[in-house]
């Protein structure tokens, strides 16, 4: 998305990037609080309350996909391959096709998953066993998702766009350092609470 929706992108179809990026948001935020609201909601109807179980849970989980995303052993990420229609840039206004893309983007599991970070936050859902809590949690993935935009507010011209693309790339490797060390905070933490509840 963020080669998509650009100030430059939306200066070539007749739209402003404030509004395209504005409605992103909101859609990423819609769509991580619906993910939370759906997964919190099966969690109270078919889990059983078990604070041990969910540490321990949480803890593999985090271990796992930080192994995933750091690719030990050669270990992909299942995900399934399906991305946005990029032909709604042609077809709707900036408002319509900032909200959709937000919106399959913020839930995390209807476009392509590229952490594990993704699973843990719809797991960690499900564990609450609470809509609230899980609405919450999707609402924070859906931010930090979505403001992923304003990556692209500087790109006015196709200079601008390599530039931008060389960034991501140059950046990727330190990107995922992060991603997995934070997976594996997530774990430690879990570990340390499951620890203390015993």
């Amino acid at each position: 998305m963020l080669s998509s929706i650009t100030p430059l992108g939306e200066r070539g179809r007749n739209n402003r990037f404030v509004t395209a990026a504005s409605f992103f948001v909101v859609g990423s935020v819609l769509g991580g609080m619906t993910t939370g609201a759906a997964f919190g909601l099966l969690g109270a109807v078919a889990l059983p309350a078990a604070p041990v179980v969910d540490g321990v849970v949480i803890a593999l989980l985090a271990v796992v996909g930080a192994g995933l995303d750091a690719r030990v052993a050669g270990m992909r990420l299942p995900t399934i391959r399906r991305q946005v229609d990029e032909r709604w840039l042609q077809k709707y206004r900036g408002w319509v096709y900032g909200l959709g893309f937000g919106f399959q983007l913020g839930t995390g599991v209807a476009t392509i998953v590229s952490s594990a970070a993704v699973y843990l936050m719809v797991v960690a859902a499900m564990l609450t066993r609470s809509v609230a809590a899980g609405v919450a949690i999707g609402a924070v993935f859906g931010t930090v998702r979505g403001l992923s935009i304003l990556l692209a507010r500087r790109v006015v011209t196709y200079d601008g766009l390599r530039l931008l693309h060389r960034r991501i790339a140059d950046n990727a490797e330190r990107s995922v350092v992060a991603n997995v060390a934070v997976q594996g905070l997530i774990g430690a933490v879990a570990l340390v609470a499951v620890v203390s509840v015993r």
